[in-house]
């Protein structure tokens, strides 16, 4: 098969994976929303239909460069992505997720705090803050400059950092179950992670859910580690109320 048309396939298979990723995790945490909080979502159809649109959307942006990489590893062997397990220390699975997971939140934290200058805001970040409240949908609503500025990062860090096709695997679903959890508007972790020391320095619905009351601060993705460096955490959200109920 001519390489072009597979490397057309490619990408075309992996926005379609990407946009059903989304679709079905973003979905199954909506749907259980509406059994932990009935009625949270209650008057959001057309917000939630917009969030679905721009979501899609990035899909197809992030599926693109996902398809070159993909194409390239299985036609040249291009990239550090690896197969066999004892290619590397067994140490190393968990710490190639860490240093995967650790790049992209830089990455996310130093972009995310850009969008929020005044051009960059008005221009593309002000798409994903439209979602007033976010919900379990909006975690890929992005405008296209945005989505961009993402889409890229996994795809140039399996070129630099050897990573399992396992571990990869955990890096996108960590990201895919992080950034719709942290949005759909009521905190799935427990109060003793939340609360306690581990939720110090992780990410979750109650501290990112401040990001958009105070639109500012807590820039992280993951961690909580770059927002306490640069002074930025503003801690956790309120959540005396419902989201939809806060000013």
């Amino acid at each position: 098969m001519d390489s072009l048309l597979v490397l057309i396939l490619s990408a075309a298979a992996m926005t379609a994976i990407v946009g059903t990723r989304y679709l079905l995790v973003s979905g199954a945490f909506a749907w259980a929303t509406n059994i932990r909080e009935p009625g949270l979502y209650a008057g959001l159809d057309i917000q939630i239909k917009r969030e679905i649109g721009w979501s899609l959307a990035s899909a197809a942006i992030y599926g693109i460069p996902a398809g070159i990489v993909a194409w390239g590893w299985d036609s040249f062997g291009w990239t550090q992505i690896y197969t066999d397990v004892n290619a590397f220390p067994a140490w190393y699975l968990p710490v190639s997720v860490f240093l995967y997971l650790g790049a992209h939140d830089t990455w996310f934290y130093w972009t995310h705090r850009l969008m929020h200058r005044p051009f960059w805001f008005k221009a593309a970040h002000a798409v994903h803050h439209e979602s007033r409240p976010p919900t379990a949908w909006a975690a890929m609503a992005f405008h296209p400059w945005e989505a961009l500025s993402g889409a890229f990062v996994i795809p140039v860090l399996v070129f630099l950092i050897p990573v399992h096709v396992g571990a990869l695997g955990t890096v996108l679903a960590i990201m895919t179950i992080m950034g719709v959890t942290n949005h759909m508007g009521w905190e799935c972790f427990p109060k003793f992670i939340v609360n306690g020391s581990l939720g110090r320095w992780l990410i979750t619905a109650t501290h990112h859910q401040k990001h958009h009351d105070a639109y500012r601060g807590n820039y992280g993705l993951y961690f909580r580690f770059w927002d306490k460096m640069c002074g930025t955490d503003l801690g956790l959200g309120d959540w005396s109320r419902r989201p939809h109920e806060r000013g």
